[in-house]
């Protein structure tokens, strides 16, 4: 039997995937899994898929709709969305280095440089959209690009970046004592926050074996939140107390991962805001063709 690549990003979002592992659900379903980590975040996922470096991958709506849409040749798509991981959208916060007193404010960020982890990656394709909810004329005049959130953390305080966007709760404990950083503000996504996507030469049997796999994984995190945030604070460098917190704003997919919930209307809106904040390239219709080819069908 092949072993099926799963990318991931090691965050608390994970919990159902490790259930998955821990509890032989994988095995259960017939399928061998190398889970391979990706801190760097989602543009190191979507490089991956397209140098077929890994089969599945787990990471943000609008980075694979963004990869997509922004194809000049959708015959040349190396991946396609599966389906619905979290429903539930990610709160992307907004930090900048402790001691930078110029920077008080979202407003304060206007013509800065905003740190990504990977251009095309979440960090970056919430850039734009942050610049357009604040009504800036112009993106960001800079994208530094730092790969790592520890990375991104050093470069915030040293000047090479003026902020950068991350997940709320994985940023947060860099807000309190010591601080390394300090909060300017956040945005959530106007989407369900998480997909799973899979290399085109993936076959349906194997993508429905994996997420029939995480579709336990979620009813375990489900059935048994204390188990999770057990395994969210010992595992994943969370507080307890953050861990219990998050758990209450989370809502994973429980109608089965291989369904790309509302998928007609979660595209249609992504793209709509991905064009105004100027993410995009391509012409709209290029990129509503584009998608038609970037959808699993099962």
């Amino acid at each position: 039997m092949s072993i099926l690549r799963v990318g991931y990003i090691p965050e608390h979002f994970s919990t159902p995937i490790q259930f998955a592992r821990l509890n032989g659900y994988f095995k259960e379903q017939g399928t061998t899994v190398e889970l391979i980590e990706y801190p760097s975040g989602s543009g190191h996922l979507i490089s991956s898929l397209n140098a077929d470096e890994i089969d599945i991958a787990v990471g943000l709506t609008e980075a694979f709709v963004r990869g997509i849409a922004d194809t000049a040749n959708p015959k040349d798509l190396k991946y396609e969305i599966v389906g619905t991981y979290v429903n539930s959208p990610l709160n992307w916060a907004v930090s900048t280095g402790v001691d930078r007193d110029d920077i008080n404010s979202l407003k304060d960020l206007q013509n800065g440089k905003m740190g990504v982890s990977r251009i095309g990656s979440g960090s970056y394709v919430m850039s734009f959209v942050l610049a357009a909810d604040q009504g800036f004329e112009e993106p960001f005049q800079e994208f530094p690009v730092c790969h790592t959130f520890q990375q991104l953390r050093k470069r915030a305080n040293d000047g090479s970046c003026d902020a950068f966007m991350w997940e709320y709760y994985t940023t947060k404990k860099y807000y309190e004592s010591p601080k390394e950083l300090k909060m300017v503000g956040n945005i959530y996504t106007p989407w369900p926050s998480w997909v799973i996507v899979r290399n085109k030469k993936q076959d349906n049997k194997c993508t429905l074996a994996f997420t029939k796999a995480i579709d336990l994984g979620i009813e375990y995190f489900n059935k048994y939140p204390q188990d999770a945030i057990d395994y969210i604070h010992k595992n994943l460098d969370y507080s307890e107390a953050d861990a219990r917190e998050w758990l209450k704003t989370v809502e994973f997919n429980t109608s089965g991962c291989h369904n790309f919930l509302n998928s007609d209307q979660v595209i249609l809106k992504t793209l709509g805001i991905l064009r105004s904040a100027n993410v995009l390239q391509l012409d709209d219709v290029q990129q509503e063709e584009n998608m038609k080819y970037g959808i699993a069908q099962f």
